[in-house]
């Protein structure tokens, strides 16, 4: 009965979402709600509720200072020259500019976090496409199927880190084998951004491509020094203050202090939420020494960071109901039920296929904590190590990316001023098939086996 009620509120929330019924937020505390007290726990809904809340406030904290923090840097411009060197080499070619996409996506989710990932990626190329007239919903795609290849499969990322720690696995022998599907991955990532990158070349006028074409030239006659690639008719939305110029000795103290800030992220040498915090002080204090200054900065980017936080502990909300009522197990148990005694053996590539729509609708707490220790003892039960159960668990991690419960995503449609039906619509089917072919990958390489 739980697993029947799990998956209709699951359904419930994504039909609600994709149809247009409700806004996310509202879809996605109301559904649960609605199923639980259906379930007789009604009574326990506020407790529930709380304990989701007690698992996102770091992550909806760690949020809010990441997009306070990249919004003085937006301001500062910091991402223009990147900006600048890619529209140099793509020569305002769509095509070229989703590959460059693409690779930069993958190189900057190594960092291993979705927030900082996201809003580089777009802080360097949105810019571009708004020029060309290229829809947001590509680079969001990208980014969100690199995230979740390389930074849900690292053991430094969030999805590998807790599938490690909760099977007790060594983090050389899991990500070590994984390696090859990873690369292969990565391919099919870039393949997918040429595709979409050719979609977009027929739907670009020739004429806006031309006059970027003329601009580069215009721009390498100079010397490549001052030009900027400004946004199309709606750029204008991502700053209320007219364009600025900034010292360089700033400028390089930005990059710096971004360079630094991501290093310190990657190493670990103190949690996210310190970092960001410490580093979006340093940067007000740098960036708007004069106290108005630093308060009409904060009001300016709180537009962009309360929506997000309050997504973030909504999203709480639901997986914490989900898992207290006990919906998440059942439904892990029912579709395991499935798997026919004589065919244990295909019990890693069965965690694979199922994985992608648990991590697409379950945050990864709820998913590594409660599901992939149960389907990891199934498969002790036919000789399989756990080491093949964590590779594919994570595989469902691109789905993760694009699905409700992932907080970093909700930063991402932010930025591309898109709403969440409208990205998966667009994002499920490159995003499904990425996922496919990993799990093909990955028993091919021997990463899982069969």
């Amino acid at each position: 009965m739980l697993a029947v009620l799990g998956f209709l509120t699951l359904g419930t929330f994504m039909v609600l979402v994709l149809r247009k019924y409700a806004t996310a937020f509202v879809a996605i505390i109301a559904a649960p709600v609605v199923f639980a007290i259906i379930a007789g726990r009604g009574g326990d809904l506020g407790d529930m509720a709380v304990s989701g809340i007690k698992t996102v406030a770091p992550t909806a904290i760690l949020l809010l200072f990441a997009i306070l923090y990249f919004g003085v840097m937006m301001d500062a411009r910091l991402f223009d020259p990147v900006s600048r060197a890619i529209i140099r080499l793509s020569k305002g070619d769509p095509v070229r500019i989703c590959v460059g996409t693409a690779v930069l996506a993958l190189l900057v989710a190594l960092d291993g976090d979705g927030t900082t990932s996201y809003m580089i990626i777009c802080s360097a190329f949105l810019p571009i496409y708004r020029r060309l007239g290229i829809n947001p919903l590509v680079i969001a795609t990208i980014a969100t199927m690199a995230l979740g290849a390389v930074s849900g499969s690292t053991p430094w990322g969030g999805a590998a880190t807790r599938a490690i720690s909760v099977l007790h696995l060594d983090a050389t022998a899991y990500f070590v084998p994984f390696l090859p599907s990873l690369a292969l991955t990565g391919g099919v990532i870039v393949l997918i951004a040429y595709l979409l990158g050719r979609r977009q070349r027929r739907r670009v006028d020739p004429l806006v491509i031309a006059e970027v074409a003329q601009e580069i030239a215009a721009n390498r006659s100079r010397g490549g020094g001052t030009t900027t690639i400004t946004g199309g008719s709606d750029s204008g939305d991502d700053h209320d203050e007219p364009e600025s110029v900034t010292p360089r000795w700033r400028m390089w103290f930005n990059a710096g202090l971004t360079a630094l800030l991501l290093v310190l992220l990657v190493l670990g040498v103190a949690p996210l939420v310190t970092l960001f915090i410490a580093g979006f002080v340093i940067a007000l204090l740098v960036n708007h020494p004069k106290l108005t200054e630093q308060g009409d900065v904060i009001k300016r980017h709180a537009s962009s960071a309360v929506p997000v936080v309050v997504l973030a502990l909504a999203a709480g909300i639901f997986t914490g109901i989900l898992t207290d009522t006990g919906m998440v197990e059942a439904m892990a148990k029912s579709m395991l039920s499935i798997v026919p005694d004589g065919m244990g053996n295909l019990i890693p590539v069965f965690t694979a296929v199922i994985g992608l729509p648990l991590s697409f609708f379950m945050s990864n707490d709820a998913y590594f904590f409660g599901v992939l220790p149960v389907l990891a003892e199934s498969a002790a039960q036919f000789g399989i190590p756990a080491d093949e159960i964590a590779r594919a668990g994570v595989i469902g991690q691109m789905l993760h990316s694009v699905g409700p419960a992932s907080a970093p995503l909700w930063v991402l449609l932010g930025l591309v001023k898109r709403d969440l039906g409208d990205f998966q619509r667009f994002a499920l089917l490159p995003v499904t098939l990425g996922s496919l072919a990993w799990i093909v990958f990955a028993v091919l390489t021997g990463a899982i086996s069969i």
